[in-house]
């Protein structure tokens, strides 16, 4: 992170959006921003924010699934398929 790039005070963003979604889009970096010298928001790519948002799901359907492993609440495969098989074809 480029500290004088990457971080700006919200009176620098009020008077610089248009600019600002040129860099985040250009760069794929996020831009911080203060208020009172306090971080408050990030402003993000489109791109980015959808590929991070994937990430957190797939992260979230891991969590997910360690936790019914560890408590037992697994099938086998083909039961499994089965019963999707079976789900289809009604």
């Amino acid at each position: 992170m480029k500290a004088n790039r990457d971080i700006k005070p919200i009176s620098y963003v009020k008077a610089h959006a248009a600019e600002i979604l040129l860099q985040v889009n250009s760069t794929k970096e996020p831009l911080y921003v203060t208020q009172n010298g306090e971080a408050k928001a990030v402003i993000v790519d489109t791109e980015s924010y959808e590929s991070l948002k994937e990430i957190l799901n797939f992260l979230k359907m891991l969590s997910i699934g360690e936790k019914q492993i560890k408590k037992g609440e697994v099938k086998k495969q083909t039961e499994f398929f089965n019963e999707i098989e079976n789900e289809i074809l009604k």
